[in-house]
């Protein structure tokens, strides 16, 4: 018996199958090689076609299809993890609008920033347990005060994954989790947050039907079943944002444990009972996958837009291509703590929720012409990566989230042992890694959902870590300047 799971993402759309009973990988694949078209018709925005999540779920599922060998009919179930906060808006014949406008796109700030004002900050994080901010919400603020003409026509809005959960079912649903993150749930009465919604005179039919994360949401139509070369009928059963997702991947599902991912944007995500929040929302508060109205499970989430996108853009724009990340990685070690004093902000990706929505740009301070050269920039930016984790963990540890260890998938920036060595050391946690990731996280889920696992504790009972990085107590006092002079430089570029 077999699962398979969708990774959403803004690069590339991953599709993992898994063997249900031991838990083995099969086979994954991801779409695009390359990644995956952000269009920005104006700075700050960023916009995605949610066919192109469709067309690349679908080459990374022949793919995986093509390697396993696997035969179709013996997939039982789907789960979805995407990339959180997008808005998706279709009319009553599923067709979608406009397009996306994705997570890191921050031309909605100021609308949330008015609705707190207006509301009151009291109202706001009490029941939303956030400022109405950047999110899904002000997104279709945005819509609604500027595209009237689209907004008339939507008959509902969805998540980038209630969208591929519509293309492949018929079915237009969503959860209490999307909700939470879209900044439509209203914690403290357990529903739709009316006062919102009518703030921003939007109707409540404009939502989907709400299901259990974990449940059998729908099933796969003939259609997308001759789409996407499988059998009518399998279940979709399970669907989270990615970074809840993450944390469930990596079987971090209760108070106090934490998880983290190093992807285009940074995430650190610790789990809570209490129902606590950041009074300045630079972090924020969610439902997790296991929430429910009996019992509190909620992730306080930690974002840094610019992670990978910044390791990214020093190997194109400083190794000009020409250099592997391992090899990044190989020279960036060879250079001493703290850079010789170089500190880069990875602040070049839209509107930071840990600034408070400021939007400073990257920024490379200390630059000296005659000491500094291209692995002195390499680590320097891996630090600054991990300097920004630091930075917005301790505002986690404020509200009660704190832990000795960061569980993380052995993919992207933790692949870097300079990024792990300095993340370790100045939190003082240490770090273990997995071989796991969403994609193969959203297949045990849709398992739980579809009633395939008899519990979480099941579905998880064969996950392994790889590898532990513990902070390095020999040099902490030298990470720990670094990290100071780096916050220094920090203060001179924020308001």
């Amino acid at each position: 018996m077999y699962l398979l799971g969708f990774d959403i993402g803004s690069s590339s759309v991953k599709v993992s199958l898994i063997e249900s009973e031991m838990g083995r990988c099969e086979a994954s694949s991801y779409y695009p090689k390359q990644e995956m078209k952000i269009t920005a018709k104006q700075a700050g925005w960023a916009e995605q076609d949610p066919q192109l999540w469709w067309d690349n779920a679908k080459m990374a599922l022949a793919e995986v299809l093509r390697t396993s060998l696997v035969n179709v009919s013996d997939i039982k179930a789907i789960g979805i993890s995407y990339q959180m906060h997008g808005l998706v808006a279709v009319d009553k014949n599923q067709k979608v609008l406009r397009p996306a406008i994705i997570w890191c796109d921050s031309r909605a700030t100021g609308i949330g920033a008015k609705a707190l004002e207006s509301l009151g900050t009291e109202q706001c994080l009490g029941h939303l347990l956030n400022s109405p901010g950047n999110f899904t919400a002000s997104k279709l603020k945005w819509v609604k005060d500027n595209e009237p003409e689209i907004f008339e026509k939507i008959y509902k809005i969805m998540l980038p994954g209630d969208y591929i959960a519509m293309k492949l079912t018929g079915e237009i649903k969503t959860t209490i989790g999307g909700l939470s993150e879209g900044m439509f749930w209203d914690f403290k009465n357990n529903c739709v947050a009316k006062f919102l919604m009518e703030h921003y005179g939007f109707p409540e039919s404009i939502l989907p039907e709400i299901v259990p994360t974990f449940s059998i949401q729908g099933e796969l139509t003939e259609e997308a079943a001759k789409e996407l070369g499988l059998v009518k009928g399998i279940k979709v059963s399970y669907r989270a944002g990615d970074q809840p997702n993450n944390a469930l991947s990596l079987n971090v599902l209760n108070p106090g444990e934490i998880a983290a991912t190093g992807g285009t944007s940074g995430v650190v995500y610790g789990v809570s009972e209490a129902v606590k929040y950041d009074p300045l929302s630079r972090v924020n508060t969610f439902a997790h996958v296991n929430h429910t109205q009996e019992l509190n499970r909620l992730g306080i989430l930690l974002c840094i837009n610019g992670t990978g996108i910044l390791n990214s853009w020093l190997n194109k724009n400083v190794g000009n291509s020409t250099i592997s990340y391992s090899d990044m990685d190989k020279v960036a070690a060879n250079v001493p703590i703290g850079s010789k004093g170089l500190s880069i902000m990875p602040f070049g990706n839209g509107a930071e929720r840990v600034l408070q929505n400021q939007n400073p740009g990257a920024a490379v301070m200390n630059l000296n012409f005659n000491i500094h050269k291209a692995e002195h920039l390499y680590r320097a930016g891996q630090e600054g990566i991990a300097f920004s984790f630091k930075y917005g963990m301790d505002i986690m540890k404020g509200i009660g989230i704190e832990s000795k260890v960061i569980r993380a998938g052995k993919a992207n920036m933790f692949f870097s042992p300079v990024f792990r060595n300095t993340l370790a050391t100045t939190t003082g946690a240490a770090i273990e890694l997995f071989n796991t990731d969403g994609s193969i996280g959203a297949a045990r889920g849709a398992g739980v959902g579809a009633g395939i696992y008899k519990s979480l504790e099941d579905a998880f009972s064969n996950l392994k870590k790889v590898e532990v990085t513990e902070p390095d107590i020999e040099n902490e006092q030298q990470y720990i300047d670094a990290y100071n002079r780096w916050k220094e430089d920090l203060d001179k570029i924020t308001k």
